[in-house]
């Protein structure tokens, strides 16, 4: 625009620096219609009857720029009204300045500097942007509802797979092998070995089964198990016999999701193991809350000594996993005095 205004006639009035500052301003203020598209709005406007007042016969091409812009950023109403003032402004500038003789001459030079039609068509163009980019937002999110419910039906179509496919027949063999375990100390006749091995394989199939329905049911509506609930944990653990004590040390800040759901699972992965591997009488649970850092541990006095050898289960592997994936540590072992303890430690950010 001041190229064009730069290669016509000189300037008519001695502020021809005025209107070559208002064509410059008009242009770059364009450079923030996305992040204030009312105000750039209001600048081009004023730029515009700025350098039509010192006699520069330029388009007002940067207002219907910021006219596109403010209807494409949903500002319909303000720009309409801006327009409508423009129209009247224009004309009673162009007047107050002498650079139009007469009313005529002065809508004639308005009328040449804003073309109705291009006003118009600068605003439906906005508009039909605005509405493109909507249409493609809804599609967007009726893609991502559409993908979540079908992974949510998915998911519960492989629960009841498992369930009906499962569950009967692991039902079966722990009954089964139950029954002969009962019979056979019922009758003092020795029980191999195998019978035992295979009655815990069906305790601990029935329940890694149950716990991955429950994972594969869970819609994410209810709120994850967290480390609130480990005195349940514990009370559950003292109602088999067990002699359990649950310690908190440290002020406990605002957990993640991840990492509060993660300690509580420590915890009951380990009181189940103790429960039904360590034969043992007592287990202390220690949460201590330090700074950065959140670390639990879970000791037991069972029958674990440093000389055994230790078969990670599927249970110590999951906790693992877990606290690997977290950027933590595990430490599960048979303790130097014996009996067997975990240890984690997962990392805390602080929140300021």
């Amino acid at each position: 625009m001041l190229v064009t205004e730069l290669s016509g006639v000189d300037s008519p009035t001695s502020f021809g620096w005025l209107g070559h500052l208002s064509l410059v301003a008009g242009g770059l203020a364009l450079a923030a219609h996305r992040r204030a598209p009312i105000a750039v709005l209001a600048v081009t406007g004023v730029c515009a009857l700025g350098y039509q007042a010192v006699g520069f016969d330029v388009p007002v091409v940067a207002y219907l720029v910021a006219v596109y812009a403010a209807v494409r950023a949903g500002h319909r109403i303000v720009a309409v009204a801006g327009s409508l003032l423009m129209i009247a402004a224009l004309p009673l500038v162009l007047l107050a300045s002498a650079n139009a003789a007469t009313v005529g001459e002065a809508l004639a030079q308005s009328r040449d500097a804003l073309q109705l039609a291009w006003l118009i068509a600068a605003g439906a163009a906005g508009e039909a942007l605005r509405q493109a980019e909507r249409r493609a937002d809804e599609a967007e999110r009726t893609r991502e509802e559409t993908a979540r419910r079908r992974a949510d039906e998915e998911r519960l179509h492989i629960a009841r797979e498992l369930h009906d496919s499962l569950t009967h027949q692991i039902s079966v063999i722990k009954v089964q092998a139950e029954v002969a375990v009962h019979l056979a100390t019922k009758r003092g006749e020795p029980v191999p070995e195998s019978l035992f091995a295979i009655r815990e394989a069906g305790r601990e199939a029935t329940r890694e089964l149950r716990a991955t329905l429950e994972v594969l049911r869970d819609d994410g509506t209810s709120p994850p198990p967290g480390l609130d609930r480990v005195p349940d944990l514990v009370e559950r653990a003292k109602s088999t016999g067990l002699e359990a004590t649950l310690v908190v040390e440290g002020q406990r800040p605002d957990l993640p999701t991840a990492v509060d759901r993660t300690a509580y699972r420590i915890v009951q992965e380990s009181l189940t193991n103790v429960a039904r591997h360590a034969a043992a009488t007592t287990a202390s649970v220690r949460i201590d809350h330090r700074p950065g850092a959140l670390a639990i541990q879970v000791d037991d006095d069972g029958e674990a000594t440093p000389d055994t050898a230790s078969v990670p289960g599927v249970g110590l592997l999951g906790m693992r996993e877990r606290v690997t994936a977290l950027g933590g540590r595990l430490h599960a072992g048979p303790r130097s005095t014996g009996g067997f303890s975990v240890h984690a430690e997962l990392p805390v950010e602080r929140t300021s």
